[in-house]
């Protein structure tokens, strides 16, 4: 039976968790993937649209279009690149970060409403499986869980 598995569930969950985390993070002009760019910068410091977009798993253009929604925000600015001039990094600025604090808490009021029902250990295993499924998968664990 197709629901008993695991990706079923994650599946179903993901979308329920973005629509739900994309309803409250739009009052700061942000969508969930602006929020998994900041996370990674957050995270991994200045980089290329190319390599953002090799990690977010998405094509190039979209990384451009959120990037310049977020400079647009003041939460990144772009920088030339000191080693390839033709290239540009992004860089996470302080309103960036603030945006980011604000995406985090938000995420983690919706951790503890989806987790209620699940005892202290039973929360703190889920939590480390999904940082370990995430990183498996070459995304930081740090920031927003819900930051699709």
């Amino acid at each position: 039976m197709h629901s008993a598995t695991v990706t079923f569930h994650l599946g179903t969950l993901g979308t329920i968790v973005t629509d739900r985390f994309a309803e409250r993070i739009g009052e700061f002009g942000l969508k969930p993937k602006h929020v998994g760019l900041l996370v990674l910068l957050d995270a991994e410091g200045p980089a290329s649209q190319q390599q953002l977009a090799r990690a977010l798993r998405v094509v190039p253009s979209l990384v451009v279009a959120l990037a310049d929604q977020l400079e647009d925000l003041g939460a990144v600015r772009r920088q030339r690149d000191p080693d390839d001039r033709r290239r540009q990094n992004l860089m996470l600025t302080a309103k960036g970060r603030t945006l980011l604090g604000r995406c985090t808490a938000i995420a983690s009021a919706m951790d503890a409403e989806l987790t209620a029902g699940l005892d202290p250990p039973a929360r703190e295993a889920l939590r480390r499986a999904l940082v370990t499924l995430t990183a498996q998968h070459g995304f930081p664990a740090k920031g927003p869980a819900s930051a699709g």
